[in-house]
């Protein structure tokens, strides 16, 4: 019996019960059907609180999402309501031993039995939330080959598809649970951080039977089944954590510096005596030290930049399934696959950075465990593996995302930003704001017309350049999104609106990232 630790199983069960767990959900399936920014926001204080924790009813989320959007009716009526209750949780079954990104590597393999059932084989790793005892049953959506009429598996992913595995059996009448399934635990993962999340080897073996999985979507549909679950609710769940985790880290060591003291006389950098935050003290707190506030400044300047632009990617994703005008749609979703690598990636590697800042200025006491920031570096390490690997997102970005359909995404991205240029370059308040937007959005434009040249001639150019130009877009978005809060901010100064202490932070905070 794996068993997730001390606390989780009541936590989860309080944390189902008061409906947080199903905020997005359809409202026929008791949900809230929050739109995908709200949720955001919530996501990212799960996060913050707890990214091992969170991960559990945000696979579930993932699961239940690719089974309610293509799943059979009797999927819909005796599987997804238990999931998205929290009564049953879900998984995504993806890597495999020897293949991650590359799914043409799959062994594993769906073998169709005359009852319409699929006899499932083969072992999965990696597996988030794989087996735990927090509800009574689990449901696996594993990703597998379907092999041809003489039994072989072919470099195809047209023979792919997602297939429902459920840890009990579930009967498709009435939904009653019949009994335990051929899949089991081959091993929990002993991992550098996220410890509190149960990740596993899921075997998937004659044991116990045949090891039944049912399709999820028509046999026809099988290449969509790669893309199942990648809707916006996948996406914030792998996005919302790296600034969750950013932010988590920032308001520990802010509330730790402001009450430590470690600026001796005679150390470097101390004011004099008619300058200190206490002059008559023997030291002042270490957030006197002019370092300490750039690693301090910098990271907020970074997280709420980060902020801005998650929310605005998870409103497309919104605007992209929802919105009635159909060139609406389009455009929105062709920002939002362009931005998705740049955010997992960028965000991801900038979050580790900030992670490992927020322990540099504890000093020795930040190696500590009692103090909390070890932990904020070793779990927020797994991010840049999640969704595969951060240079993969790179060469994702560069080869497929920036060239699809034409090349229609990065189009309308540079579109967007061109015009709120010319739309603010006249006004002087904005240039602090404007002109490095200008300069990095034409370095990025040269960059891009570099790779259409280059990358038809040899691909390792493409390849080579990916993580250059992947975080080239992460800097220009930011500067976008920090110019737009600028205008803004200007705007309700202006006016007397609001709180102006607010919104001056935030024109210091641009200035900072966009100096940078």
């Amino acid at each position: 019996m794996v068993r997730a630790p001390k606390g989780f199983k009541e936590a989860f069960q309080k944390f189902c019960d008061a409906g947080w767990n199903r905020l997005s959900a359809p409202e026929e399936l008791g949900g809230a059907n929050l739109p995908s920014v709200v949720t955001l926001a919530f996501g990212e204080m799960g996060s913050s609180a707890n990214q091992a924790f969170a991960m559990y009813p945000g696979l579930s989320g993932a699961a239940y999402s690719a089974i309610w959007g293509t799943g059979e009716d009797w999927m819909k009526e005796h599987v997804v309501p238990r999931m998205v209750s929290g009564e049953w949780t879900g998984t995504m079954c993806l890597t495999e031993p020897h293949c991650g990104t590359d799914l043409k590597l799959m062994k594993t393999r769906a073998v169709p039995q005359p009852d319409g059932t699929y006899r499932m084989t083969g072992t999965k790793i990696f597996i988030s939330g794989g087996d735990h005892d927090m509800t009574d049953n689990i449901i696996h959506t594993v990703i597998a080959k379907i092999p041809d009429e003489d039994g072989k598996l072919h470099d195809d992913l047209g023979t792919v598809n997602f297939f429902m595995v459920p840890k009990y059996l579930v009967d498709p009448e009435t939904g009653a649970v019949k009994g335990r399934n051929g899949v089991s635990t081959g091993g929990v993962e002993k991992k550098m951080g996220i410890k509190g999340q149960r990740h596993l080897r899921a075997e998937f073996r004659r044991r116990r039977g045949l090891s039944p999985g049912r399709p999820v979507g028509e046999r026809r549909q099988r290449r969509q089944g790669i893309e199942i679950g990648r809707d916006g609710r996948h996406v914030r769940h792998d996005e919302r954590r790296p600034h969750g985790r950013r932010h988590a880290g920032h308001r520990c060591r802010r509330s730790r510096l402001s009450e430590r003291p470690g600026l001796c006389p005679g150390t470097p950098g101390r004011p004099r005596a008619d300058r200190r935050e206490e002059p008559d003290g023997p030291a002042d707190p270490i957030i006197v030290y002019p370092d300490v506030r750039r690693l301090l400044i910098s990271s907020r300047a970074f997280v709420e930049g980060a902020r801005a632009l998650a929310a605005w990617v998870s409103l497309l994703f919104s605007v992209g399934r929802h919105s009635p005008d159909v060139q609406e749609r389009e455009e929105a979703n062709d920002l939002a696959q362009l931005l998705t690598p740049v955010i997992k990636a960028y965000f991801t590697d900038k979050g580790f950075e900030a992670a490992n800042a927020s322990m540099q200025v504890f000093g020795g006491h930040g190696y500590i465990r009692e103090h909390g920031m070890e932990q904020f570096v070793r779990d927020a390490r797994i991010n840049q593996v999640y969704e595969g690997a951060n240079g993969i997102q790179a060469l994702d970005l560069v080869a497929r995302k920036m060239t699809a359909k034409g090349g229609r995404g990065t189009m309308a991205f540079f579109g967007r930003i061109n015009a709120f240029i010319k739309a603010n370059e006249g006004d002087a308040a904005m240039a602090p704001f404007v002109q490095p937007l200008k300069l990095g959005h034409r370095r990025l434009g040269e960059a891009a017309g570099w790779l259409m040249q280059n990358a038809p001639k040899n691909y390792d150019h493409a390849g080579a350049a990916s993580y250059d130009v992947l975080t080239l877009f992460g800097i220009v978005s930011l500067a976008w999104m920090w110019a737009q809060m600028a205008k803004i901010a200007q705007v309700k100064l202006a006016a007397n609106e609001g709180n102006p202490e607010f919104y001056k932070r935030k024109l210091t905070l641009g200035e900072i990232l966009d100096g940078a």
